[in-house]
């Protein structure tokens, strides 16, 4: 077991670090705005007109991202079915509408693969993975990507110290669904309230809150400032993590 220290806040007992991937770990915000501006391009291609609101949905405004919107919380599914919501409205029937977006979302994900290469490690990433592992504690990834991506971004970074990661898929639930952290606990084979969650969204923190599990703010993965509770322990930069046996 391992102690986690962050500016007065002291985790005991560690075993295991669950962290999520997005603005968290690695460093998406400009693939994200890209990638939104495509899928909005050629959805409204079809649809004339509907771009702006697109945008909207998504957490884009005027080339801005909102680290608590859509594009930088939701799955692509949760993206899917919030955009085609938007084209029904205009009249397209529902499964029309679905057609329609999930083509525009695998075109701009092709167009701007691969993604794992545009989106790096936020500073000290790999010195705290690094850290942990050497105090003997294991290494998770929840995220809410496809669970191909987290594959993919795993490999392109060579995070050999990560023991287990799961992504999103038709399979699988939302990070937010009953019994996500007790599965992720599971598979790490160590106990909720000797495991520490450390994410960027309300998303990690509902994940940490269905168990014992210990909850760190990571802040510093966007542009703009994140809103969370005061009252969680924060981050601004992964190196403000230590760790001791």
């Amino acid at each position: 077991m391992a102690t986690i220290r962050c500016q007065d806040h002291i985790f005991e007992g560690i075993q295991a670090v669950i962290f999520d991937k997005d603005g968290t770990l690695a460093n998406v915000e400009d693939y994200l705005i890209a990638l939104g501006q495509m899928r909005s391009h050629l959805i409204s291609h079809q649809i004339p007109g509907i771009e702006r609101s697109l945008l909207s949905a998504l957490g884009l405004n005027q080339g801005e991202l909102d680290p608590t919107g859509l594009l930088a919380v939701g799955s692509r599914y949760d993206n899917e079915v919030a955009l085609a919501a938007y084209v029904t409205a205009t009249g397209r029937g529902w499964i029309a509408a679905l057609e329609l977006v999930r083509l525009a979302c695998r075109t701009a994900e092709i167009a701007l693969s691969p993604k794992a290469s545009q989106t790096p490690l936020l500073p000290g990433a790999n010195l705290l993975l690094t850290k942990l592992k050497q105090a003997g504690v294991k290494i998770g990834i929840v995220s809410s990507d496809s669970h191909t991506e987290v594959a993919a971004f795993i490999a392109q970074h060579q995070l050999s110290d990560v023991d287990w990661y799961r992504g999103s898929s038709a399979e699988t639930p939302p990070k937010t669904y009953p019994g996500s952290l007790q599965t992720a606990c599971q598979r790490l084979a160590v106990s909720p309230s000797a495991t520490l969650v450390i994410g960027d969204s309300a998303a990690d923190l509902t994940l940490a809150k269905q168990g014992a599990a210990g909850f760190l703010a990571m802040l510093g993965g966007w542009r703009q400032p994140l809103s969370i509770n005061t009252v969680l322990t924060c981050i601004s930069h992964l190196s403000e993590v230590e760790c001791f046996n």
